[in-house]
């Protein structure tokens, strides 16, 4: 049963992470979200618990951190005994061509963008085998694959994480964990938001949103479009949940349309 599912959101606190969340909850499952700011991670708290929730957890976390990760799944562990669904949702921050980044943008992009997931998978790993069924969804781009000049360090470190999420897939298949990626392309999280208003967009217009992101960075969807985080929240909802029986090793992009498999 659907609300039978323990799911673990890292980045579960703004945006595609809680939008997630919030889509779980809707099962009756127990939702534990990991995040940074504790005011963020209060009302999200209260979003995911209002959607229905049978229990929610919100964790302030450092993800770069092993043992703030390992901490936080002895918590979990010690209060469900077991994981069902972990969502990687952490993102590097900052974009920037190659030329503006130092050693120490490349080396933030990589620990923010792959060894994030790494830590949370390490730790949840032994959890979700005890329990009778597990999925991992880790949540890519599409500039993976529709390459931007402009984000050269958080596309690396999405290729990373893709490449990553293929190998556990084939790891873990013989224990029957899923383990899948969804790229998204362009979505009205609050950082994109920011930067359509930074630009004299109309941020609350999907389609104003999209023409600016289309100009400023080279975004394309044939809907002509961004999405809204819960339209892909439903790809990774269903990814991470029992329903996915068949399903490993794939990306997804959610995108609006494009021309890039």
């Amino acid at each position: 049963m659907a609300g039978e599912a323990n799911s673990v959101i890292s980045g579960g606190s703004t945006g595609i992470g809680l939008a997630v969340a919030i889509r779980l909850a809707h099962d009756g499952g127990r939702i534990a979200i990991l995040g940074h700011r504790s005011a963020e991670l209060d009302s999200a708290l209260e979003a995911i618990r209002s959607a229905g929730a049978a229990d929610v957890l919100a964790i302030a976390t450092d993800v770069t951190d092993d043992l703030e990760v390992r901490n936080v799944f002895a918590i979990i562990g010690g209060r469900w005994g077991e994981v069902n669904a972990l969502v990687n949702a952490v993102g590097p921050a900052g974009p920037g061509r190659f030329d503006e980044l130092s050693d120490e943008a490349w080396h933030d992009a990589f620990d923010q963008g792959v060894l994030t997931a790494v830590r949370c998978v390490r730790h949840a790993l032994p959890l979700m085998r005890l329990a009778a069924w597990g999925r991992i969804v880790n949540i890519t781009a599409l500039s993976v694959k529709h390459q931007n000049p402009g984000l050269i360090g958080y596309t690396a470190a999405k290729a990373a994480l893709a490449s990553v999420t293929k190998n556990l897939a084939r790891s873990l298949a013989a224990e029957e964990i899923l383990v899948n990626a969804v790229a998204p392309g362009a979505v009205l999280t609050s950082a994109i938001q920011a930067a359509v208003a930074a630009a004299g967009g109309d941020a609350s217009d999907p389609r104003d949103a999209y023409r600016v992101m289309s100009e400023q960075y080279g975004s394309s969807a044939d809907l002509l479009r961004v999405a809204d985080p819960t339209e892909v929240a439903e790809v990774i909802a269903f990814c991470a949940s029992r329903a996915n029986t068949y399903m490993t090793g794939t990306q997804l992009n959610v995108d609006g349309g494009s021309d890039f498999c």
